[in-house]
């Protein structure tokens, strides 16, 4: 069974929808046996970073989830949040990934909405996908490059597009709305 984390995060069904696409059953939870029992963990996201965070706090998620040992997938504020802190609304975070969390520099249009490419992939993540492809994103933060980076795009400047640490892995992009490019990646996930 394939869990994923309700966190006072949005964009719970189109995970959802995504993994019944590719024949996964899934349950929604913040109950701690249920994400321990489940054969991966996926949280998704679209929200704000402080409200979760204290979502996660009030539970005492924060801590089970960064002793989860199975494959867990962080998409969108997932991949923010499991950085060591973000600028929205100054918050410090899991610090699965050492990047911190920036605002976009107010040069272009704020959020990066729309379809992007890569700079460069690396990982299980993107096995059968070229640097050409494309995935979407919205979003206003972005985590800066660091080592547990394994995905690089570019908007104004360049950003982990896609973070990887031991069983941790987290995506900024939304591989449920990322077409054919984005169920191979998911598929990638829940084969590990």
């Amino acid at each position: 069974m394939i869990a994923i984390l309700k966190y006072n995060a949005g964009n719970v069904r189109s995970v959802q929808n995504a993994l019944n696409r590719l024949g996964y059953e899934s349950i929604v939870t913040d109950k701690e046996s249920e994400l321990r029992d489940a054969q991966k963990v996926i949280m998704p996201g679209v929200g704000e970073a402080a409200s979760a965070m204290k979502y996660l706090k009030d539970r005492g998620l924060d801590v089970v989830i960064k002793s989860l040992k199975q494959p867990f997938l962080g998409i969108c504020l997932g991949l923010q949040i499991m950085c060591r802190s973000t600028e929205e609304g100054n918050t410090p975070c899991l610090g699965i990934f050492e990047a911190r969390v920036k605002r976009f520099p107010p040069k272009d249009r704020i959020p990066h909405m729309g379809w992007n490419d890569f700079e460069g992939i690396s990982g299980r993540l993107f096995q059968g996908i070229d640097i050409r492809d494309n995935v979407y994103y919205v979003h206003s933060f972005y985590a800066e490059p660091c080592l547990q980076t394994s995905a690089v795009c570019r908007y104004i400047l360049p950003f982990s597009a896609a973070m990887q640490k031991d069983n941790f892995f987290a995506t900024q992009f939304h591989p449920e709305k990322s077409g054919s490019t984005g169920e191979t990646i998911l598929n990638n996930f829940l084969r590990l």
